[in-house]
């Protein structure tokens, strides 16, 4: 494996310092339409998800944090997101959508994002 050392990345108009990107940046992130058949609309190192029930969806990610303490947040469109700790693991983590009345309901769109150490 080879090792760059930079104090910066650019792109020729933007510049940031490499401790940003090394431990400031998400290393997950998915937007999933959640209505009817779920899927993915954009996402970074995740390999998919999984309906497990009105208005529960289980976010798989392709390169695993190195264990459970990583931090995570989650939204929805109309609805409030709550995240699952008891579900989360180093591969995957889960998301409930609940309506204003407190049920579980699918959503049009749910957003999460998660940082950490990627083992």
């Amino acid at each position: 494996m080879s090792t760059i050392n930079a104090a910066n990345i650019t792109d020729g108009t933007d510049t940031v310092a490499t401790g940003y990107v090394v431990n400031g940046s998400a290393r997950v992130w998915v937007n999933i339409d959640g209505s009817g058949t779920i899927s993915i609309e954009d996402s970074f190192n995740v390999s998919s998800i999984v309906d497990q029930g009105s208005g529960i969806y289980t976010t798989n990610i392709t390169s695993s944090f190195t264990n459970i303490n990583y931090a995570y947040v989650a939204e929805s469109t109309n609805y409030h997101a709550a995240l699952n700790s008891s579900s989360k693991a180093s591969s995957s983590f889960r998301v409930g959508v609940f309506s204003q009345a407190h049920s579980l309901e699918d959503s049009g769109q749910v957003c999460a994002t998660a940082f950490g150490d990627l083992a």
